[in-house]
């Protein structure tokens, strides 16, 4: 970056460091924590509305619903994190394609499971292999944000159902014999109060959250982690 970096090896140990702090990749380094704090800011209150879903449909009083939320929040609460961000992305990608493929290639013959492959037409590829670059970054970024979602938003489900029946019964009582339905109830008496006892623990989702980011080079981003592993691995090599 710097006129004096031309050669190194003859500067006195300030300029060295200023020279070894601008190369290309400590500022794809610095870029990584942009990209990390980018997807917390869009992934938490995406994962809070999911979970605010999910605690609306396991306290709902429609059986199907009630069931559909609880077996979210239970099924994705129970899959280690590393596997389900192993094998859901693959079945993500692989279920977009398929779409596309019914819509952009209904013509095709072949079958699209062959064995252990998964073949579409190029029309179907998501991303298209003609796409630039940054297409590419940002459909992996979107394929992390939804995966991050999904499964912190089954934690934010669990915590906000559990806030939800904190709530004492007899607000909601009385709420009922002032004569609001259950809408007015729901909106007026039960989601504000539950706020009190739900935000401890989604504090700390919101930690657990911070520390799973290093989960994100399973989704092919190139998040800090991973380029303080190449910045370490260039040392050792030396």
């Amino acid at each position: 970056m710097f006129s004096f970096c031309s050669d190194p090896s003859t500067l006195a140990s300030l300029p060295w460091l200023s020279c070894y702090l601008t190369t290309g990749k400590h500022f794809l380094f610095y870029y990584s924590f942009g990209t990390v704090l980018g997807l917390l800011a869009i992934t938490g209150p995406a994962a809070l509305a999911f979970g605010f879903g999910g605690a609306t449909l396991a306290q709902s009083k429609f059986f199907l619903l009630r069931w559909l939320g609880k077996i979210y929040i239970s099924i994705v609460r129970g899959v280690p994190d590393i596997a389900f961000f192993l094998f859901f992305v693959i079945a993500l990608d692989q279920g977009f394609e398929w779409v596309r493929h019914q819509v952009f290639c209904p013509d095709w013959s072949e079958p699209i499971r062959q064995g252990s492959d998964f073949i579409v037409c190029q029309s179907a590829k998501l991303p298209l292999g003609t796409a630039p670059q940054y297409v590419h970054d940002l459909y992996g970024f979107f394929t992390a944000v939804l995966t991050f979602t999904i499964v912190f938003g089954a934690f934010a489900a669990n915590v906000l159902y559990g806030a939800m029946r904190a709530v004492p019964k007899a607000q909601i009582e009385t709420g009922q014999s002032y004569g609001m339905n259950q809408r007015q109830v729901f909106w007026r008496i039960l989601v504000p109060q539950m706020w009190i006892y739900a935000l401890p623990g989604l504090s700390n989702l919101w930690m657990v959250l911070i520390k799973a980011t290093p989960l994100l080079f399973l989704l092919g981003i190139e998040d800090i982690v991973y380029w303080a592993r190449e910045l370490g691995g260039t040392q050792l090599a030396k």
